[in-house]
């Protein structure tokens, strides 16, 4: 493994996919400050470079990829500090979600609080089958905040009120019923889950996926027409590439 940085090693194969490790951050890979300015460094030190096909965001310890932000950091902080702290996880969530290449959430274990928020920011979400996963913020005295504003969008109004506001956790085969996660992995099978996901993307356009990723962020912020009338220049903008050119002229070769 190649260190970024004392919280942050990536292992890179020859097709351009990288595994993101949180390192030395506990048994749970838990979010302090450092931990998660580590993690938003390694994130923007990568987000570059153009032969990265795809992101695996993954946990040093097999127990969680991350199990919640640093409560002993928090129980310290004023109005002040707390902003700044929060802050700090803001900006990791966004790194991780602008980031330009499909980004893989590895879910092992326990998902929670904070690191339910960045795995929100993922792309795509492969859980464990044994994985849980919860927003336990109110239980200890504040709101889930800044990410978890996509829950709604994930999962609809009332499944991320009953998250936020309850603070219970779910098991895998709910968190996939709900559409918290994409793939909940048979026992034992959560590499080759995650495999089985970096194959299908290996088998798309890099470039159109980059575009295609990019397109998604914005049809998240704009009204439906909008989003509509901008998709137009972005199919056009997309032929400047030369990829549609070359795979098509593949996929006509192959059906003669």
């Amino acid at each position: 493994m190649e260190m970024l940085n004392p919280h942050c090693g990536i292992d890179r194969d020859d097709r351009g996919v990288v595994r993101l490790s949180i390192c030395n951050a506990g048994s749970l890979n838990i979010l302090s400050s450092a931990v998660t300015n580590g993690v938003r460094e390694g994130f923007e030190k990568l987000a570059g470079d153009k032969n990265i096909r795809a992101v695996i965001l993954a946990g040093q310890s097999a127990k969680s990829m991350i199990g919640g932000a640093d409560i002993k950091e928090m129980a310290k902080l004023d109005q002040k500090s707390a902003e700044a702290f929060i802050t700090r996880l803001r900006d990791l969530c966004e790194a991780v979600r602008q980031f330009p290449a499909p980004v893989i959430a590895r879910l092992p274990g326990w998902c929670l609080g904070g690191g339910l928020e960045v795995a929100a920011a993922c792309d795509f979400r492969i859980a464990a089958h044994d994985a849980k996963f919860g927003m336990p913020e109110v239980r200890v005295g504040i709101p889930s905040v800044i990410h978890a504003a996509l829950l709604p969008r994930l999962i609809g109004w009332g499944r991320a009120r009953w998250l936020v506001m309850t603070a219970e956790n779910i098991d895998a085969p709910t968190a996939l019923a709900w559409g918290l996660v994409d793939v909940v992995a048979k026992e034992g099978g959560l590499d080759a889950a995650v495999e089985h996901t970096v194959k299908a993307l290996l088998e798309c356009g890099p470039e159109a996926l980059r575009i295609q990723k990019a397109l998604l962020r914005q049809w998240e912020e704009l009204p439906l027409t909008e989003s509509v009338n901008l998709s137009v220049g972005v199919f056009g903008q997309s032929f400047l590439t030369g990829e549609p050119q070359r795979l098509m002229g593949d996929f006509l070769a192959r059906k003669k």
